[in-house]
C-alpha cells in the first residue's frame, strides 16, 4: 500500500505519515517547505520520518499542477492524504494571494491529479477546518450547519475546497472525505498557535497578548486523537463518486484562560498577561459535534487538554532553543 502525503513536513501532515509508516506502508510526502514558520522545524520533523525505509520526500509546489500530476502518475498511490495548505487565519489578511495559490490553485491540481488515477485511487482524504462555521450563536457545529459566512480569507479557501471535491467526486467518480479538523494542538506543533506562542513567551519571561480580553474558548484536540480519527477514515474505501465531511475535534471546548492557566501550572511560570481586542478573522469559540464521526467510524477522543498540554510542555522544553 502506497500513500501521498501532502504537507508532510508540517504538523499533522509529519504525524499522519509517521503512523502510517508504523503500519509498515510506504509514504510519499511531499512539501514546499516554505517560511511560514521556521523551516528548521519542518526539515527536524523530515528528519524523523527520513529514518522508515518506506518513506520518499519530494519538494514541491501544490499549485505546480504539471509537477504534481507527474508525481502522481508517477507513483500511483491508492491512497492520498491531502493535508498540504497555506495555514492561519491572521497571515490571510496580510498574504491573501498565498491562500489562493496553496488552499485554491494547490487543491485543485490534487483533485485533477486524483482524477488521472481513476479506479486505483480508493480514498482521497483532505483537510478542511472548524473555520469554515464562522461566527456562529448557536453550539455545537454540525455538519449540516451553514457555512455561508466565512469569517476569514482562509476559512473561504476551505469552505472552496469542500464545495470543489463535491464537483470533482460527482463528476469524475472520486471517492473523498473532507475532515474540518478544530484547534490541533501537541508535540511537534505549529509555532504560530497560541498554546505554542504562550508558552514560548512564558518560558522567555515576555508577556502574552490574550485576546478578547480572554473571552475565547476553543474545541481542543491533541494531535493523538486526530491520528487516531484520520487513520480510521482514510483506511476506508468508499463507494465511488462518494463526498462526505466529518467534524474531527474533541467535542469538549475549553476557555482561553483556563488553557492559560494550565500552561502555567505545567511550565511552573506565571504569564504576564496583556488584554486585548478581537483580532479580525477570528471567532470567539469552536464546538465540534462529532456524532456523525463517532457513529460512522467509532471515533472518541480520549485525551482531554490538561493531559495534552503535559506532554506538550515535556517535548517543548526539548525542542526550545534559549
Amino acid at each position: 500500500m502506497t500513500s501521498l502525503v501532502t504537507g508532510v513536513a508540517g504538523f499533522i501532515g509529519f504525524h499522519a505519515a509517521r503512523a502510517r509508516l508504523e503500519e509498515g506502508e510506504d509514504i510519499v510526502g511531499l512539501d514546499n517547505m516554505n517560511a511560514y514558520y521556521d523551516p528548521a522545524l519542518k526539515q527536524a520533523r523530515l528528519d524523523q520520518l527520513a529514518r522508515y525505509p518506506g518513506f520518499r520526500f519530494k519538494k514541491l509546489d501544490l499549485a505546480d499542477d504539471a509537477a504534481i500530476t507527474r508525481l502522481v502518475s508517477d507513483v500511483r498511490p491508492e491512497r492520498i492524504l491531502h493535508l498540504g495548505a497555506q495555514a492561519g487565519v491572521r497571515y490571510s489578511l496580510d498574504a491573501p494571494f498565498a491562500y489562493a495559490r496553496s488552499n485554491l490553485l494547490g487543491h485543485l491540481s490534487i483533485l485533477e491529479a486524483a482524477r488521472g488515477l481513476g479506479d486505483r485511487l480508493e480514498h482521497l482524504v483532505y483537510a478542511s477546518s472548524s473555520s469554515v462555521y464562522g461566527e456562529r450563536s448557536s453550539v455545537p457545529f454540525r455538519e449540516t450547519d451553514a457555512t455561508e459566512t466565512p469569517a476569514s480569507l482562509y476559512a473561504a479557501t476551505k469552505r472552496s475546497d469542500e464545495l470543489m471535491s463535491a464537483a470533482y467526486c460527482g463528476l469524475f467518480d472520486i471517492p473523498a472525505t473532507g475532515l474540518r479538523f478544530f484547534t490541533v494542538y501537541g508535540p511537534w506543533g505549529r509555532p504560530d498557535m497560541a498554546y505554542w506562542l504562550f508558552a514560548d513567551a512564558m518560558l522567555a519571561g515576555r508577556p502574552i497578548q490574550v485576546f478578547n480580553n480572554g473571552d475565547m474558548a476553543r474545541d481542543f484536540t491533541y494531535i493523538d486523537d486526530i491520528i487516531e480519527a484520520l487513520s480510521r477514515v482514510l483506511a476506508d474505501s468508499p463507494a465511488r463518486g462518494r463526498h462526505a465531511v466529518y467534524n474531527i475535534g474533541g467535542s469538549s471546548p475549553v476557555q482561553l484562560m483556563d488553557m492559560i492557566q494550565s500552561l502555567e501550572r505545567h511550565l511552573g511560570v506565571e504569564a504576564e498577561k496583556v488584554m486585548c481586542p478581537m483580532q479580525p478573522g477570528d471567532v470567539t469559540r469552536t464546538y465540534a459535534d462529532t456524532s456523525k464521526l463517532e457513529s460512522d467510524y467509532g471515533y472518541t477522543p480520549s485525551i482531554g487538554l490538561d493531559q495534552g498540554l503535559k506532554k506538550f510542555v515535556d517535548w517543548f522544553r526539548g525542542w526550545r532553543r534559549p
